[in-house]
């Protein structure tokens, strides 16, 4: 576990909700192919803490590392960075 200052923190899109409490968020990072020097998209998903079910799909949060909450919860919501728009 990391010390307090340093925690990781990283920026996706929530792609679930529907667990209590729970938010899946994606998190997309781009890295260069060791052999074939072509970009490739990586996307990873973590399972995020949101107290409050106030992240809904869609929305763009940042997450925080911290300790275990559950078998797969290791991460918390730290804030919402943006909410789409709706037409």
């Amino acid at each position: 576990m990391p010390e307090r200052g340093s925690r990781r923190t990283m920026i996706g899109e929530v792609i679930s909700d529907k667990m209590d409490k729970t938010v899946v968020v994606q998190v997309e990072r781009r890295v260069r192919h060791r052999m074939y020097k072509k970009f490739v998209t990586l996307r990873s998903r973590y399972k995020a803490h949101d107290e409050q079910n106030a992240c809904k799909v869609g929305d763009i949060v940042q997450i925080v590392e911290s300790q275990p909450l559950s078998r797969d919860k290791r991460w918390r919501v730290q804030k919402r960075v943006s909410r789409p728009e709706v037409a």
